[in-house]
């Protein structure tokens, strides 16, 4: 059997397959820090985008955070009913609904603040490092997520 063939698709041959395994245990370590919060993952960053935001639609919001609506609705509601955020037609288009946080979940921020330099610390890597591969995932990013293949 030509093993040299197969090469290609090998697990270690794979972008992929760490960037998948990165993400999974990185959100691993959020989970403990978000429980405090009771938040996850998906709940954290949305609110991390309201709290630079305000209020935004939930098609801006999906865009931001690259999930789709039938991901965006289930999540809303259930930070709509921890009294975090509200959601409302817009009036001036009926179509869209605007996201918007609360003063609850505007307090939630000032809990959230340590979260950043305590991740930080689970991740060994220097501040040039850290930027390197921050940019790098948005630049790989830039291309996945709107399908240009340049």
């Amino acid at each position: 059997m030509d093993d040299q063939k197969y090469e290609p698709i090998r697990l270690k041959n794979q972008l992929c397959f760490p960037l998948y395994a990165c993400s999974r245990e990185t959100i691993r370590l959020y989970k403990p820090y978000l429980d405090a919060l009771e938040l996850t993952y998906t709940q954290y960053i949305s609110m991390m985008v309201l709290w630079e935001r305000k209020a935004l639609t939930v098609k801006e919001l999906g865009n931001e955070l690259y999930l789709d609506s039938g991901t965006l609705t289930p999540l809303l509601k259930k930070l709509e009913a921890k009294g975090l955020l509200t959601r409302k037609r817009s009036t001036e288009d009926e179509r869209n609904l605007i996201v918007s946080i609360t003063e609850q979940g505007e307090a939630l921020k000032d809990k959230a603040l340590s979260i950043h330099h305590s991740m930080a610390a689970c991740v060994k890597l220097t501040d040039e490092e850290a930027l390197t591969l921050y940019q790098l995932l948005y630049k790989m990013l830039s291309y996945v997520g709107t399908g240009n293949e340049e």
